[in-house]
């Protein structure tokens, strides 16, 4: 049987690999709360998860989990965890410096967290002129499947939509008893300032989540693995 993750390969597979293709995939995720009802890992396990599995799809060589992001807007709630844009930076274009040593000049993301994108995009950009190596990043909320299979009010932060995917994944994981729907609290004003999480929703979710399933979850993962290995493909060439 193949081997696709680095971590189970040895040297000489992983050379094996380098000799033929210039492609890894890295998921990234964070340790922070999703609401009563979710596990803290959530961005992490969807990332993995779907990383994984393209990699197999795929023969893609899949690299280790980067489990904890920037998520200081969530801090307030007891067990999240958040590392500075400088450490997620900095320690990500250290990995990819390894990778390019060897060859790889293409490396997508897969960015379970959106408070991850902002610092992302500038080490993809340090990552081509430094090392002239390509990175992409993919985040499952940008799929357009997902519009096919959950309304607006669905697709927020620990919304239906994040909490199918976990519920299809790690079931043992969700207290069902506790989802519930959470509106927004907002400032009217034509302004942008850094706000924490707790002050615009008291429980950390962001929209409806009642409506979720694992077998929306199951759907919704399958959908985004078509656009993802779709994305491979192309950047594969």
């Amino acid at each position: 049987m193949s081997k696709n993750e680095i971590k189970l390969m040895s040297y000489e597979e992983a050379s094996d690999y380098f000799s033929k293709r210039d492609i890894a995939i890295l998921p990234i995720g964070s340790i922070e709360q999703h609401g009563p009802a979710n596990p803290l890992g959530t961005d992490s396990i969807i990332a993995e998860a779907l990383a994984k599995e393209a990699s197999r799809r795929t023969g893609t060589l899949c690299l280790p989990l980067i489990p904890v992001g920037i998520s200081f807007h969530h801090i307030n709630f007891p067990g999240t965890l958040s590392v500075s844009e400088r450490a997620l930076e900095q320690y990500t274009l250290d990995l990819i410096s390894s990778l390019a040593r060897w060859g790889v000049r293409k490396v997508l993301i897969i960015n379970g967290h959106g408070g991850n994108l902002p610092t992302l995009q500038i080490l993809s950009r340090r990552a081509r002129e430094d090392l002239g190596v390509y990175v992409y990043i993919y985040q499952w909320w940008n799929s357009p499947k997902l519009e096919d299979l959950f309304d607006s009010e669905e697709r927020g932060h620990a919304a239906a939509a994040e909490t199918s995917l976990i519920m299809y994944l790690c079931p043992e994981a969700v207290n069902t008893q506790k989802l519930r729907d959470e509106s927004l609290s907002r400032e009217e004003i034509n302004a942008v300032r850094f706000v924490y999480t707790d002050e615009i929703s008291r429980s950390g979710i962001m929209g409806r989540q009642s409506s979720a399933s694992a077998y929306r979850g199951r759907e919704l993962f399958e959908k985004i693995l078509e656009d993802l290995i779709e994305v491979i493909e192309k950047i594969r060439g």
